[in-house]
Order: structure tokens, then C-alpha cells, then sequence
């Protein structure tokens, strides 16, 4: 089984490269929303603090992703 530091140095097939762009993409939107100048309602904002979470983890777990040849 290969290392975590292995995997992610590996290149990472197309449907997860895009899973990841998704990921960080949800992760801006969530920053420019939690840092938004004007003041928003309280769901709006948690909303944006679940958005950053889920976008961290689809993000880390995507970049790991390898194709495997067996």
C-alpha cells in the first residue's frame, strides 16, 4: 500500500481533478461569503462555514485519488 505523501505526488485521473476543482471552487465562494463587507443573515453564514468544510475535505480526498492498474 503506498504512502499518503506517495499518492498525492502521483497524477490524478480527470474525473477527480475535477471533483477537486469543485472543492476549491466551494471553498472560495464560502471565503468571499464569510468575508462579505455587508452583514448577512446567520443561515447564510453558517451555510458558508459548511460549504468551506465540505469543500476542504472534497478537495484533500480527491487529490489522493490514483488509477490503479491492475
Amino acid at each position: 500500500m503506498k504512502k499518503v505523501i506517495e499518492r498525492i505526488q502521483e497524477p490524478t485521473p480527470k474525473f477527480f481533478k475535477m471533483i477537486r476543482n469543485i472543492g476549491l471552487l466551494m471553498t472560495a465562494v464560502s471565503g468571499v461569503i464569510a468575508t462579505a463587507p455587508i452583514s448577512l443573515p446567520t443561515i447564510v453564514i453558517t451555510v458558508s462555514g459548511y460549504l468551506a468544510v465540505a469543500g476542504g475535505i472534497a478537495s484533500a480526498i480527491s487529490q489522493t485519488a490514483i488509477h490503479r492498474d491492475d
